[in-house]
């Protein structure tokens, strides 16, 4: 297996024949909206045998760190893994659950032994996306992978593949190999506080009433002057998901729009309709925290020694609490996984990963999720 990377800050800088050189099979691109659309074509040109992958972002991650308005592009050539890609338009938000089944149905089953997904960010549903391929797959096969930002705009996200450049498509790669060594862990580092809202109206991923009053005057309440800045401004207070009998499910929800006129939410996936709801908060020492975390849970999954690729998928609301302080959380991986793996990943609307030491996939908010990818001898 090989990795090389390339980060460049406008589409004339970003030189890829040192990439192009290795013939590799997996090109993965993450830049900002503008930046990845004025790269596409040289993407396609320079790669033409390549899988392409990737998405706009909310900041994107590379070896460098953190950085806003880049291009960050990997290719990988692994040795005896093999892949495939498949893609669907996504129609709408209700459109989500059958796009899963959609991409399920479409990957080859015959020795599939992971998945790596990237979504639109802002018109979908990404747990139901996640329970459509989960239904046709089964829950064995791990699959990982996030939702592309638009810089915190939260207006119109893009999605590569090999077609090029979308923002209605989702595109999975299926990889196949006796010889793959997958390891992935999740961590957040929020806090809960306040009360327990008790969920009194929802449907699927909109949340109407908590407590039986208009979800959205509830949050408001929470958030004093901070609810002047929403949609944006909910991503420093998300929500931790209860169940019934009050106990933590492990799981965030964020938020991804608002209406006034029905005094609702909508959050990034599906809620408990029969659960509550509690806000969280966060410092920058324990968002460190978690991200150091979810290496080591990375690397308690399976151990990997020689050349690695490391994804990481980091929620922005993290970097819009961290600040100028963002790049710790991606050095505190780096620390963890150790020189011989390439980082890259992004800064997105919803994060892709199985639970730690389990293969149930589940969409994740607020948290860093790690993947990586590498080839025993």
């Amino acid at each position: 297996m090989q990795v090389l990377q390339a980060v460049g800050h406008s589409a004339e800088s970003a030189d890829f024949s040192s990439l192009a050189s290795l013939s590799p099979d997996l090109v993965m691109a993450f830049g900002s909206v503008d930046l990845l659309q004025q790269a596409a074509p040289a993407l396609q040109t320079s790669f033409p045998n390549a899988i392409r992958a990737g998405c706009s972002t909310a900041g994107e991650i590379s070896g460098n760190g953190v950085t806003d308005g880049s291009l960050v592009v990997t290719a990988v050539k692994f040795d005896t893994v093999c892949m495939e890609q498949v893609s669907t338009v996504l129609a709408g938000m209700e459109d989500s659950l059958d796009a899963g089944r959609r991409l399920a149905q479409a990957l080859p089953v015959a020795g599939l032994r992971a998945i790596l997904i990237f979504g639109q960010g802002v018109q979908i549903n990404g747990s139901a996306v996640l329970a459509g391929m989960t239904e046709v797959l089964g829950s064995t096969i791990p699959i990982t992978g996030g939702l592309a930002g638009d810089g915190g705009a939260f207006s119109q996200t893009r999605v590569l593949d090999r077609q090029g450049l979308s923002s209605d498509r989702l595109t999975c790669v299926g990889f196949y190999g006796e010889k793959l060594v997958l390891s992935h862990g999740s961590f957040g580092g929020w806090s809960p506080f306040g009360p327990a809202r008790k969920v009194t109206r929802s449907e699927h991923n909109v949340l109407f009433e908590l407590d039986g009053e208009p979800a959205l005057e509830v949050y408001k309440r929470y958030l004093g002057e901070h609810a002047k800045g929403l949609p944006a401004s909910g991503l420093l207070f998300p929500f931790a998901m209860l169940g019934s009998d009050h106990s933590e499910v492990g799981l965030i929800r964020t938020i991804l729009g608002v209406d006034e006129a029905q005094g609702s939410l909508t959050l990034a996936g599906d809620i408990d309709t029969n659960g509550y709801l509690k806000l969280m908060h966060a410092s920058t020492d324990a968002l460190v925290d978690g991200a150091e975390s979810a290496a080591l849970a990375a690397k308690a999954t399976q151990s990997f020694t020689g050349p690695a690729l490391a994804l990481l998928v980091s929620c922005v609301g993290r970097k819009l609490v961290m600040g100028g302080r963002v790049d710790e959380e991606v050095e505190a991986v780096a620390d963890v996984v150790g020189k011989s793996a390439t980082l890259t990943g992004f800064y997105s609307y919803g994060e892709i990963s199985p639970f730690n030491h389990s293969s149930e996939c589940k969409l994740h908010n607020q948290t860093m999720t790690i993947t990586v990818l590498s080839e025993t001898n």
